[in-house]
C-alpha cells in the first residue's frame, strides 16, 4: 500500500497521530479541535511551564476565549490531547502541523528563527509517509526556497514519495479562536496535488466551511494578501480621521454617511494596529517578490498605521497644556495594553508605543489592564491622583465606567479616548478636558 493510500485511510478513520509544533493561539485550539473530533493529539513546545498546564488540563491561554478552556479539559481527560517538549514524539505521528511564529526584524523582513529551528529538529524525527503542515504565515515562495530544502534532507527525501507537504494558513483571531477554526474557509497548499487531497481530508475534520486545494505559493499569497488588504482598509480610516480632525470634523458622522453609500464600508479608525498578522504580514506579501516589484500602497499604510499610537501621545501632550500641565509634570494612565479587547495578547501592542513614547517625554506612566499578569490591580488604585487618561483598548470592564466617578478620582479632569468608547459630547458633559481619535472641535 502507497504512503498516500495508507494515509489518506488513516485520517478517514482517525487513527493517524497529530502532533502539532507549536501551542500557542493558534496551535493549541487546533490541537484541541483535532483532539474533539477524535484524533490522538500531541501538542509540541519548547516551553516547559505552557506544556506542564495543558498536561493538568489547564489552558494557557486567557482572556475571553470561548469555549477553549473547556475543550482543553475535557480533551486532556479523555487522553486525546496532551504535551510534550520532546521532538522525538514526531518519530511516531502521522501527521504533523507547525505553528510556531514568524514575526519580521527591525528592516522588515521575516525571522524564520523559530521555523528554521522547528524544521530542522523535525528532519531528524521524521518518518517516512508523513503528512507535514505549515500552518505559520509565510512570506509568498518560503514554502519551495525554506520548508522544501529542509524536510527534503539532502535530496534523501523527495515530496509525494517520502513525505506530503501543505501551507494551509491560520484564519484565526483572539477571542474567537474556536468559533474560527470551525467557520472560516480555508486553502489548503499542497506541494503536490496529492499533498493537497490529504490536507483536505484532514481539514474536512474540523472546519465547517470551504477547504478550497491549492498550491503553496497561492496558499501564501492568500493570507500575506488577506492581512495586508485590511492593512490598507484600516489606513485609510486612520488618514480620514486625521483629516477630519485638522479640519474640525467628526470621523464617525463622516464614516457612517461614507457607508450608506452601496459598496462602501469604511472600517474603524483608532490608536493603533496590534497583534502578531497584521503589523506584520503586509510585509512578508512585499518581501514575497521585493526584487522584481517595489511595493508603494503597502508601506504606506504601513506608515500611517505605526503613527497612530504617536498621534495620541500628541493629542495627550496637547490636552495636558490645555489644562495647564507640561507632559513632564504629567502622571498619565494608559487604559489596556492587550491589542485587542478582552484577551490577554500583547503582541505588538500600540500601547507599548504610547507608554514608552510618554517615558521619552518625561511623563510618569501606570498601566492597567485586567487580561494582562503585569497590569492587573484595583483599577481605581492605579488611577488615582493621575493627570490623564488614555483609552487605549475597549475591554468590557472599561465599557461600563463611570466618567463622574473617573473624574473624580484624577488629579485633572483630562481623557483622551483611543477608541471612541466615550465620545466628545459624553466626555465634555462631565467636564473632562478631552481628545478623540478623528475628532475636531476640541475646544
Amino acid at each position: 500500500m502507497s504512503h498516500f493510500t495508507n494515509l489518506k485511510e488513516q485520517i478517514q478513520n482517525k487513527s493517524a497521530a497529530i502532533v502539532v509544533i507549536g501551542v500557542g493561539y493558534v496551535g493549541l485550539p487546533v490541537a484541541a479541535r483535532f483532539a474533539e473530533a477524535g484524533f490522538t493529539v500531541t501538542g509540541l513546545d519548547v516551553n516547559k511551564e505552557k506544556v506542564a498546564l495543558i498536561n493538568q488540563g489547564i489552558c494557557p491561554i486567557e482572556g475571553e476565549e470561548p469555549g477553549l478552556a473547556d475543550l482543553v479539559k475535557t480533551q486532556v481527560a479523555s487522553g486525546r490531547l496532551k504535551a510534550s517538549h520532546d521532538y522525538a514524539v514526531c518519530q511516531q505521528a502521522n501527521i504533523i502541523l507547525i505553528a510556531v511564529e514568524t514575526p519580521i526584524d527591525s528592516v522588515r523582513q521575516p525571522r524564520y528563527l523559530a521555523l528554521r529551528s522547528a524544521l530542522r529538529t523535525l528532519n531528524a524525527n521524521l518518518r517516512p509517509g508523513t503528512l507535514v503542515i505549515v500552518e505559520s504565515t509565510i512570506a509568498p515562495g518560503t514554502t519551495e526556497r525554506l520548508v522544501l530544502p529542509i524536510l527534503r534532507a539532502n535530496s534523501r527525501r523527495e515530496p509525494g514519495r517520502d513525505f506530503f507537504l501543505v501551507h494551509c494558513p491560520e484564519r484565526v483571531m483572539p477571542g474567537r479562536l474556536l468559533q474560527n477554526l470551525r467557520q472560516m474557509s480555508r486553502v489548503v497548499g499542497g506541494n503536490t496535488p496529492e499533498a493537497a487531497e490529504l490536507g483536505q481530508a484532514l481539514y474536512q475534520h474540523i472546519v465547517e466551511a470551504d477547504l478550497d486545494k491549492a498550491d503553496c505559493v497561492t496558499a501564501e499569497l492568500v493570507k500575506t494578501g488577506e492581512n495586508a488588504y485590511r492593512d490598507v482598509q484600516i489606513a485609510f480610516a486612520n488618514e480620514l480621521a486625521l483629516i477630519c480632525e485638522q479640519v474640525g470634523a467628526d470621523v464617525w458622522t463622516v464614516r457612517e454617511l461614507i457607508n450608506k453609500s452601496p459598496g462602501r464600508n469604511v472600517l474603524f479608525p483608532g490608536a493603533g494596529v496590534g497583534g502578531h498578522c497584521i503589523p506584520k504580514d503586509p510585509w512578508l506579501l512585499a518581501y514575497g517578490a521585493s526584487e522584481m516589484v517595489q511595493a508603494k500602497l503597502i508601506p504606506a499604510a504601513r506608515e500611517i498605521n505605526d503613527f497612530m499610537p504617536l498621534h495620541v501621545v500628541n493629542l495627550t501632550v496637547d490636552a495636558l497644556e490645555e489644562a495647564g500641565l507640561e507632559i513632564e509634570q504629567a502622571r498619565v494612565a494608559i487604559l489596556g495594553f492587550a491589542y485587542l479587547e478582552d484577551s490577554d495578547d500583547t503582541r505588538n501592542s500600540p500601547s507599548l508605543v504610547v507608554m514608552e513614547r510618554l517615558d521619552e517625554l518625561g511623563a510618569e506612566v501606570v498601566v492597567h489592564d485586567p487580561w494582562v499578569h503585569e497590569y492587573r490591580g484595583d483599577l481605581w488604585e492605579t488611577i488615582e491622583g493621575c493627570d490623564a487618561v488614555v483609552m487605549m483598548v475597549k475591554h468590557r470592564a472599561y465599557r461600563e465606567l463611570d466618567l463622574e466617578t473617573l473624574k473624580g478620582v484624577l488629579q485633572h479632569p483630562v481623557l483622551i479616548d483611543g477608541r471612541h468608547l466615550f465620545g466628545a459630547e459624553r466626555a465634555k458633559a462631565s467636564g473632562f478636558v478631552y481628545r478623540g481619535v478623528g475628532e475636531g472641535n476640541h475646544g
